[in-house]
């Protein structure tokens, strides 16, 4: 794939028009974080028919799984649901891409409700588990996060993970605290990693992972915190005292239990982080075209000097090298292949680096109007630097890809 097709073109045509209408003028309340995103994320699943399209496709699917049927071959996509050959991977890139040009909390806040929450009961879980929350998240009904990260542990997310789950009876008693989480201070439901309590070496103990509720007794939601960028995709702490779950509630994990069911979600996570510093890279770049064609000095617009020039020669070489794992994503997608980790790590290492150099040297060439929010660029800068934290540092990415080059 080397370009969009028509019917791409025409995708994206319609999710630009509706973000005009709806995004763009409510952006200073995003961004300022007093409008939460989950009504205008339902308001885009409605205008598009996901919503309808994610209920006939889960009813197609449990239908399969109760017929024993199992699941067909290919890869799966960000709802857990199976992407065959010949499937239009690009309509799942193009919103992201586009939302990103103007909000890409909203793309976060999206993501990590169906990407995370969703996949992950839709991959792990039992039918009726997936009848149970699945579906109400993959319509968007209800809002999902998805909790690992925990405030002694960061990037060493499991080694360092102290949240336990103790059995008593046919129960399990979750105490512990998560940190940094996308959705959690409004959540219904969510996915929550901790370590089985079982007398083991803590670093050796077997993730599991449940399904909670909000309203859970013990089980408390913070207030959004305040952060740099981001505003628009509310970010939380959670903090379980005695909670009870039910087996009923634990997800089956599979091959390798819940830390291979994480390792799955890093690797849809940091790919999709392609697409969304591509709409950064996307804006910055046609807003520092249209500033240096009409910011004048010394006689002549700025982009009359070559020092601006050479800004927009390497925006513009960011972009394409971007779209280009983007486009590469997408083929992979429609050959039913999933990219290894090393490879969804190469590719986030790169396009969050872009986007972020991209987005300060937009700041950069708009000068004192760089940093005045009203010029937009500010927003997008403080946004796309935390590609460079989220889904793993860059320094996680360097290991996970410099560990698989070293094995072969």
């Amino acid at each position: 794939m080397i370009e969009w097709t028509d019917e791409d073109l025409m995708i994206r045509d319609a999710v630009r028009g509706w973000i005009e209408a709806e995004v763009r003028p409510n952006l200073d309340a995003l961004d300022a974080g007093e409008l939460p995103p989950y009504d205008l994320i339902r308001g885009l699943f409605k205008t598009f028919g996901m919503d309808e399209m994610a209920r006939s496709s889960f009813a197609s699917r449990i239908e399969k799984e109760k017929a024993g049927a199992g699941s067909t071959s290919g890869a799966k996509g960000e709802d857990g649901e199976e992407r065959g050959p010949g499937g239009n991977a690009a309509m799942n890139m193009l919103p992201i891409i586009e939302l990103c040009k103007v909000s890409p909390g909203l793309v976060t806040a999206m993501g990590v409700s169906l990407g995370l929450a969703a996949g992950t009961i839709m991959k792990r879980g039992t039918v009726e588990q997936k009848e149970r929350w699945g579906l109400d998240l993959l319509t968007m009904d209800k809002v999902g996060a998805w909790a690992i990260t925990e405030p002694n542990s960061g990037s060493d997310a499991f080694g360092g993970m102290q949240a336990t789950a103790r059995k008593v009876g046919d129960e399990y008693v979750i105490n512990g605290s998560k940190t940094f989480i996308t959705n959690g201070p409004y959540a219904d439901t969510i996915v929550f990693y901790c370590k089985l309590d079982d007398g083991k070496d803590p670093r050796d103990r077997e993730i599991l992972t449940f399904v909670l509720d909000r309203g859970m007794p013990g089980l408390e939601q913070s207030k959004p915190l305040r952060k740099m960028g981001l505003h628009s995709s509310p970010t939380g702490e959670l903090f379980l005292s005695d909670v009870r779950a039910g087996t009923d509630r634990l997800l089956s994990g599979g091959s390798g239990g819940g830390k291979e069911s994480a390792k799955q979600n890093f690797v849809t996570e940091r790919a999709g982080v392609a697409a969304m510093s591509l709409g950064v890279i996307e804006e910055c770049m046609k807003l520092s075209v249209e500033y240096a064609k009409t910011r004048v000095l010394w006689d002549k617009p700025i982009g009359d000097y070559q020092l601006i020039q050479l800004k927009l020669a390497k925006m513009e070489v960011a972009r394409i090298n971007v779209q280009n794992l983007v486009f590469r994503h997408i083929e992979m997608q429609k050959n039913g292949r999933t990219p290894t980790l090393a490879e969804a790590s190469a590719m986030k290492l790169y396009a969050a680096q872009a986007a972020s150099e991209v987005a300060m040297e937009a700041v950069q060439l708009f000068g004192g109007n760089g940093y005045m929010s009203e010029y937009r660029v500010e927003q997008l800068a403080r946004d796309a630097k935390s590609f460079q934290i989220y889904a793993g540092t860059d320094e996680i990415q360097v290991t996970h890809i410099a560990r698989d080059l070293l094995s072969r």
